[in-house]
């Protein structure tokens, strides 16, 4: 039996994903910010599932839920970075603050959750910390930029992390999922106040995004079954797109990439210093 702690599991891929560890026969420490709306979780499988109070942007609350997971189950096996959301408008229109809470939750408490879990993983020398991206962490849509951004940093973060722990035995897989219906395009969702001078992009934008809620082709039921199949790879993927918008979207990035390579090589290539 594994041990599972997963953070943001009161909705969304969060809560599929706790269901369907519980199915399967593991442990599961179920948190989020209210543990009163993972009470539900635990009352499924009292004598496996744990349901903590977990704010990732506040440490003291991070520190004691992984504290109170090792107590009641020695060990963590499997990390879900999951918590997080969306700030979606122009760049411009975003408050001071609103950008820095967007990074502080999606990314410093990603951070946070992974630094406080690491020591355990690496007393056993073994663990899977299973980081949920999205195509957002590819590629930046209009209207998405902040969330973008806050995605690309995790990227790069958990491809640096995954040279540094893969010889104590760690594993890190960065999940890339494209659209699947949860309350990601509705009320999990923040808008910055809108501009006049922004208005013509960022409406239809917008109303497309919005267009979306309730919609959305990929099941997260199939998506939880995917993200556990991968944590029981020997040799799991760094990545793991998710549904087929993802793989057609981050394809397609990647062949436009190499088409703007090629063309811009004239430019940058020769930039070094002559030999003679």
């Amino acid at each position: 039996m594994r041990i599972w702690l997963i953070t943001g599991t009161s909705t969304g891929l969060g809560r599929a994903l706790a269901e369907a560890v519980i199915d399967s026969g593991d442990a599961l420490v179920a948190t989020a910010r209210e543990a009163s709306t993972v009470k539900d979780l635990a009352e499924r499988a009292p004598e496996r599932v744990l349901a903590l109070p977990l704010d990732v942007t506040d440490p003291g609350s991070v520190r004691a839920a992984v504290s109170a997971a090792v107590t009641a189950f020695g060990r963590i096996d499997v990390l879900v970075n999951n918590a997080g959301y969306g700030l979606r408008g122009a760049i411009e229109e975003a408050t001071e603050q609103e950008l820095r809470d967007q990074f502080e939750t999606n990314v410093f408490g990603v951070l946070t959750v992974t630094r406080a879990v690491l020591p355990v993983m690496r007393r056993h020398r073994s663990g899977h910390i299973v980081q949920i991206s999205s195509v957002g962490g590819v590629m930046a849509m209009l209207g998405g930029a902040m969330y973008a951004g806050t995605k690309f940093a995790l990227e790069g973060l958990s491809e640096g992390l995954a040279a540094e722990v893969a010889h104590l035995g760690i594993k890190v897989t960065i999940v890339e999922p494209g659209p699947f219906r949860t309350d990601f395009a509705g009320r999990s969702i923040r808008w910055t106040g809108p501009m006049e001078d922004y208005a013509a992009v960022m409406e239809p934008a917008r109303s497309a995004f919005g267009a979306l809620d309730g919609t959305q082709p990929g099941d997260p039921a199939r998506a939880a079954g995917a993200v556990i199949d991968v944590t029981r790879m020997m040799n799991p993927p760094l990545r793991l797109p998710l549904g087929a918008e993802a793989f057609t979207r981050i394809r397609d990035r990647f062949e436009s990439r190499l088409r703007e390579l090629d063309a811009t090589e004239p430019i940058g290539l020769h930039t070094a210093f002559d030999d003679d």
